[in-house]
């Protein structure tokens, strides 16, 4: 193995039921896949996530419920405290969005599509959208979307 820097993934995640945490291991899962070595994976709450976390980030996994037909509070909050301190030093950002919506999820996607732009973050991959009654396919899609994001950062291809 090269002596290359490690590469940093952060998964900002609101969790608040089983569901929703199953789905997180997932991402982990994922993410942390035994063929994977030079990326350091975080898991972090965006209640507790800020700019230090953005700043010290190669890629972000950002995954909220869909409330009210918009993001979670804590995801939103994440924002509000994170926006400005990284939009000029983070421009192009890889980052992959994960939205567990019990409805359609086109406001959450809409509203965190709308803060990406502004932050200049680039989604690596279209958004995974898991809606309706809960399936057990979205822990799969969860896993293959941590696995995908680790392996295509190590790779440098973001």
């Amino acid at each position: 193995m090269t002596d290359l820097p490690r590469k940093q993934l952060f998964i900002i995640a609101h969790a608040p039921s089983d569901n929703l945490q199953r789905m997180q291991d997932a991402i982990l899962r994922g993410a942390r896949h035994e063929d994977i070595e030079n990326v350091d994976v975080h898991s972090i709450n965006p209640l507790q996530a800020g700019p230090e976390q953005a700043l010290q980030a190669d890629a972000i996994i950002l995954m909220t419920p869909e409330n009210l037909g918009y993001m979670s509070g804590a995801m939103k909050d994440f924002f509000d405290r994170t926006y400005y301190p990284v939009l000029e030093q983070k421009q192009g950002l890889a980052c992959a969005i994960v939205v567990r919506a019990g409805h359609d999820g086109t406001g959450t996607l809409r509203a965190l599509n709308t803060i990406l732009t502004g932050l200049r973050w680039q989604q690596v991959q279209e958004p995974l959208l898991c809606k309706g009654t809960w399936d057990e396919a979205f822990l799969a899609q969860c896993e293959e979307l941590g696995m995908s994001i680790a392996a295509g950062l190590e790779a440098g291809i973001f």
